[in-house]
């Protein structure tokens, strides 16, 4: 399909403004296609040609004031309209379109549980074309008045309030009122027989909507839904200036769906995971939180205002994700939002930093040449590096300062379009700092800076003891951030005592700043203590030796995550052996009092450092490593059931790791048949299927097994579980059935998304290197097809989950390069390859000095 270029875009920018889309749609024609009729008013600003795009599975009318047009024009996506006259048209396309799998377009639905059937859209970027016809691209904003035909039972949601038309027991006819202008990649739909949950505040009508079979579930955690959502709408309205500017604000939780979720203009979807069908952690709920304060930020960060090209998708994504943190932090009872946002969220730029993939927060323009190049920018650098240059930019401006130039940018710009230099403009009409300047070194610029500690014992002119603070500066950029002093209590209990810290500035270009402390030298030195800044921070020898002593004995849990992030930084770099790690966990976790934290570094070793960073002869040691620790976990947790979500969620995420961690089934087995954990928690669905997953890698299940606990929930999530296990059994027949599941063409039905990850994720296993090897060979040729044939978002689920991380290998690396040489693969591929074999890379660099 050609994608459209940023000159083609702006050429067509300057010859149209498109006035007004009127949709109708038909979901009523059965499984595989629905009807799209699409009536657009626009005007030609001179004479020219252009295009519409549409994706169809046919054409059937276009008409362009009253002329008719031939179908068979039809370019791939592109129709073409040429000869415009200076003025008013009107185009008419009426089209046959295509239900999608993969989570783009149309996706359709139907729920194993009950057998109910779900549409909704994921237009975003370009894919708006395989809904309706239409003008993709960001910058030609127009109304939307749409009209959808459903079965009479379902119920349909849009960008603005819908109301049955007609007979309710006889058609399922909806008209949507009409919106303000929105940019193509906004305009929503979602139809199916949702259940429910409606309110009003503010005097807008709120709604949560899931699939009925969640329904239990949905009405159990709605009043914190909804309270999340109201606290964080009147945050928003203390510090912004324009008002919510949509009429009404829907929150659909939809199946299959590939991000976390859409901020659609009055109708976010979220992926439905975030309806909680089994126990989870607090952090897990306040990861939902924030991802109710991101989609609800970008109201007026993208939807009010909206980037005029892709080169600044941070000014959506980057916002939306400081922004969702910090005012959960500060209109919830999610206060140590930001302690989440360093675990969870702060290695994910960090390491994408890295890669040879990175590029600025901000690229120039010429570096986004067209959609398929922007949409690999939805990454660690556009949200989570983005999000922290601006709480570094907050820290270094003021948030007065900043609110007031993010005021002016929304009333200059509102339901228009804008790009990095309209922002600039806006905060430096209300600042003397040099944004201009700040911005060049922060959103301009890739990489990750590194600050390193020296400290070195002086004498003071009158013979009293001091003690000097080096900081080397590894970067370019200017740095506004804390150092936290920390001195050992006199009990001799290991315990930590933090003195006033000291604020430092360290200019651009980096060399070395001098900070001269009086007092005894402290125990611990900590850089960026707080994590105002964006840098990679190593400690002095001293605090190192501190840190492995006394870690869990800090006071605020923020300070812990950065001293976990720069040992989790110092492992990758190969500054830290994988085995000091996790020793530093074995001695820490057990007495660690936050979920994020205790999350986030059993993730990092499970996931990385057993499963990649060590040989497969160390594994079994470090496993077992990790089980001893988990034991542990749950051990001091065993009389905290009942006494508090800290404890309950320490003790379900020591649950998970024993799991899967585990190297022999007796556990597991006795979990699964008493349906409990000794001392609980009781083992929910989501516990049952992580366990049969376990035993199947392990082969110590059988696929009658498999069958036995779908029958026990057969739910969607149930039919992922039932993938995942099948494909993770060491059976030479489970393997080529899984294999051929996810990538023959003629295998029917074709995977959706979320089945194809599932698969694909228990497909390779590190346990299980001699049964997979034999489909290295197989896989680039395999995926490379696959991506071509089935577009973006299996492209992204073939490079990921499909990848054969266990194989860290030598030969893994050289048939990614041939690949990627050789093969053509699609750019979304492409990205996710090289960004894996670089990983790779990594993981075979850390081997390699674990074995000198």
């Amino acid at each position: 399909m050609p994608v459209l270029t940023r000159d083609e875009a702006q050429a067509r920018a300057r010859l149209l403004d498109v006035h007004h889309y009127a949709v109708d749609l038909d979901l009523t024609r059965g499984d595989e296609l629905f009807t799209s009729t699409t009536r657009i008013r626009f005007t030609a600003r001179h004479a020219g040609d252009t295009f519409v795009e549409l994706r169809p599975a046919t054409l059937h009318r276009a008409v362009l004031d009253g002329r008719p047009l031939d179908p068979a024009t039809l370019d791939d996506n592109r129709l073409p309209l040429a000869a415009l006259t200076p003025g008013e048209h009107e185009l008419l396309i009426e089209a046959d379109m295509r239900y999608s799998r993969t989570g783009e377009g149309m996706h359709r639905f139907t729920d194993p549980a009950d057998g109910e059937t779900y549409a909704y859209t994921q237009t975003f970027l370009d894919d708006v074309q395989r809904v309706f016809a239409a003008f993709d691209q960001p910058d030609l904003k127009a109304v939307f008045d749409a009209t959808v035909t459903a079965p009479p039972h379902w119920t349909v949601l849009g960008n603005a309030v819908a109301t049955r038309t007609g007979d309710p027991a006889a058609e399922g006819r909806w008209q949507l009122a009409t919106t303000q202008p929105l940019s193509t990649y906004f305009v929503a739909f979602a139809a199916g027989p949702w259940h429910s949950v409606r309110t009003e505040h503010a005097g807008l009508p709120f709604a949560l909507h899931c699939r009925r079979s969640l329904a239990p579930h949905l009405d159990a955690d709605a009043e914190e839904l909804l309270d999340i959502t109201r606290r964080c709408y009147d945050r928003f309205h203390e510090i912004f200036d324009e008002p919510y500017p949509f009429d009404s604000y829907d929150q659909a939780f939809v199946p299959e769906f590939n991000a976390g979720a859409m901020e659609n203009p009055g109708l976010v979807t979220f992926r439905d995971e975030f309806i909680f069908r089994s126990a989870v952690t607090d952090t897990e709920r306040e990861t939902r939180g924030v991802t109710i304060a991101h989609e609800m930020a970008h109201m007026w960060f993208g939807d009010l205002v909206t980037l005029r090209w892709w080169d600044d998708i941070w000014l959506n994504e980057s916002f939306a994700e400081y922004m969702g943190y910090q005012v959960l932090a500060e209109a919830t009872r999610f206060d140590g939002a930001w302690t989440d946002f360093a675990c969870a969220r702060k290695g994910w730029g960090y390491d994408a930093d890295q890669r040879p993939s990175t590029h600025p927060v901000a690229p120039d323009a010429e570096a986004v040449r067209d959609t398929a190049s922007a949409l690999l920018n939805f990454d660690g650098i556009s949200y989570a590096k983005g999000a922290s240059a601006l709480r570094q930019l907050v820290a270094w401006l003021g948030e007065k300062d900043f609110l007031a130039g993010i005021n002016d940018h929304f009333a200059r710009h509102r339901f228009g379009n804008a790009a990095l230099a309209d922002f600039l403009d806006s905060l430096a009409r209300h600042t003397d700092r040099d944004v201009h300047a700040w911005a060049a070194t922060w959103l301009r610029t890739s990489g990750v800076d590194t600050l390193t500690p020296t400290l070195t014992p002086t004498v003071t002119d009158d013979g009293t003891g001091g003690w000097r603070l080096d900081v080397r500066h590894d970067g370019t950029r200017p740095h506004h951030l804390a150092v936290g002093l920390y001195d050992r209590t006199p009990d001799g209990s290991g315990a930590l005592v933090a003195r006033e810290p000291l604020t430092a500035d360290l200019p651009a270009g980096g060399g070395t700043r001098t900070i001269e402390g009086t007092g005894p030298r402290p125990a611990l030195v900590l850089l960026n203590d707080g994590d105002l800044t964006y840098a990679k921070v190593r400690l002095d020898t001293a605090s190192w030796e501190t840190a492995l002593g006394s870690l869990s004995a800090l006071p605020d849990p923020l300070t812990r995550a950065v001293l976990w992030n720069a040992a989790r930084d110092m492992v990758r770099d190969g500054e830290l052996a994988p085995a000091a790690y996790l020793d530093a966990a074995r001695a820490h976790l057990p007495h660690e009092t936050d979920v994020a934290v205790t999350r986030a570094v059993l993730a990092f070793a499970r996931g990385q450092i057993a499963d990649r960073y060590v040989t497969p002869a160390d594994r079994p040691a470090a496993l077992a490593g990790l089980t001893a620790l988990a034991q542990d976990l749950l051990d001091r947790t065993r009389d905290d059931q009942g006494k508090g979500s800290t404890a309950e969620g320490l003790r379900l995420t020591a649950v998970r790791t024993l799991i899967d961690s585990a190297t022999t089934p007796d556990t597991l087995d006795a979990w699964l048949r008493d349906n409990t954990v000794p001392g609980g928690p009781a083992l929910d669905p989501e516990l049952r299927w992580r366990a049969l997953a376990r035993l199947a890698v392990l082969g110590a299940t059988t696929p009658a097994a498999v069958d036995a606990e779908l029958a026990r929930d057969p739910s969607a999530t149930g039919q992922e579980g039932a993938a995942r296990c099948r494909a993770a059994l060491p059976d030479p027949a489970a393997k080529e059935a899984a294999w051929q599941a996810m990538y023959d063409p003629e295998h029917r039905p074709e995977l959706s998304n979320y089945l194809f990850t599932a698969t694909a994720e228990g497909f390779w296993q590190p346990e299980q290197l001699d049964l997979v090897r034999p489909y290295l060979d197989r896989y680039h040729p395999a995926a490379v097809a696959l991506a071509a044939r089935r577009g973006p978002a299996l492209a992204a689920a073939a490079g990921t989950a499909g990848f054969p991380r266990p194989l860290v290998e030598q030969r893994t690396l050289d048939l990614g390069e041939e690949c990627l040489r050789t093969a053509g693969p699609t750019p979304a591929l492409r990205r996710r390859l090289d960004d894996q074999l670089d990983d790779l890379r990594r993981a075979l660099s850390i081997r390699a000095g674990s074995r000198r």
